[in-house]
C-alpha cells in the first residue's frame, strides 16, 4: 500500500516540478528543493528522505547537507522546527509537496536570523581570535635567538652519533633498493 502512495507521489512530484532547476530527486525517496539564489548568504537547500512506510510514517528532514554550511544553527533549527509542525498536521497523506511549499510561504520569516554577509557572519569570531592574537604575543614577548652554526660545525654534529660515541641503529643496513638496482636481474641462461 505504501509503496503505491509512494510511486503515486513520486510521478505528482516529478509532473509539477518539470523544469524546475531548485528540485531535485536524489534517490527515489530522497527529494531537495533549494530556496533562494545562488550565492546569496539566505539561500539553502531543505533534504526529506521517505522511509519505507512513508507516509504513515515521519519523513526525515535534513538541514546538515553542504551546500548549508554558511548558514546559522539557529535558521537551520527554525526550518527543522517548521517542517516537523506540518509533517504533525498531514501524517497519514502525501506531504512532500505541501511541506516544500510552505517553507516557500514563510521563507522570509524562517531566514529572518541569518546574517546578509560573510562580514556580519564572522564579525563575532573575528573579535575573539583578534583578542587571542594579542593574548598569545604578550605571552611571548621575546623568543630565545636561535644559534646559527656554519656548514663545518652542522657536518660535525652530524657525524657524531651520541654521547659515547656510537653511530645511530641502522647505520650500516644495506639499502635494498639501492643493491638491487645495482646488481640487476638474474639472466635465464
Amino acid at each position: 500500500m505504501e509503496e503505491e502512495i509512494q510511486e503515486e507521489e513520486r510521478e505528482v512530484l516529478h509532473s509539477i516540478y518539470e523544469g524546475d532547476s531548485a528540485f531535485k530527486q536524489l534517490t527515489p525517496t530522497t527529494f531537495q528543493y533549494k530556496y533562494g539564489e545562488d550565492n546569496d548568504m539566505k539561500s539553502f537547500l531543505l533534504e526529506i528522505s521517505w522511509g519505507t512506510t512513508y507516509p504513515s510514517e515521519r519523513p526525515i528532514i535534513n538541514m546538515n547537507t553542504f551546500y548549508n554550511k554558511h548558514l546559522v544553527q539557529e535558521v537551520k533549527d527554525k526550518v527543522v522546527q517548521h517542517v516537523e509542525a506540518e509533517i504533525d498536521q498531514w501524517l497519514g497523506c502525501a506531504m512532500t509537496y505541501t511541506l516544500f511549499q510552505s517553507v516557500q510561504e514563510h521563507y522570509t520569516e524562517l531566514v529572518s536570523a541569518q546574517p546578509d554577509s560573510v562580514v556580519d557572519l564572522n564579525s563575532q569570531t573575528n573579535q575573539l581570535k583578534i583578542t587571542d592574537e594579542h593574548q598569545q604575543l604578550e605571552e611571548t614577548t621575546k623568543k630565545p635567538k636561535k644559534e646559527h652554526l656554519t656548514k663545518a660545525q652542522k657536518r660535525r654534529q652530524w657525524n657524531k652519533a651520541d654521547g659515547k660515541g656510537e653511530k645511530p641503529r641502522g647505520w650500516d643496513w644495506v639499502d635494498i633498493v639501492k643493491h638491487l638496482s645495482q646488481t640487476g636481474p638474474k639472466q635465464e641462461s
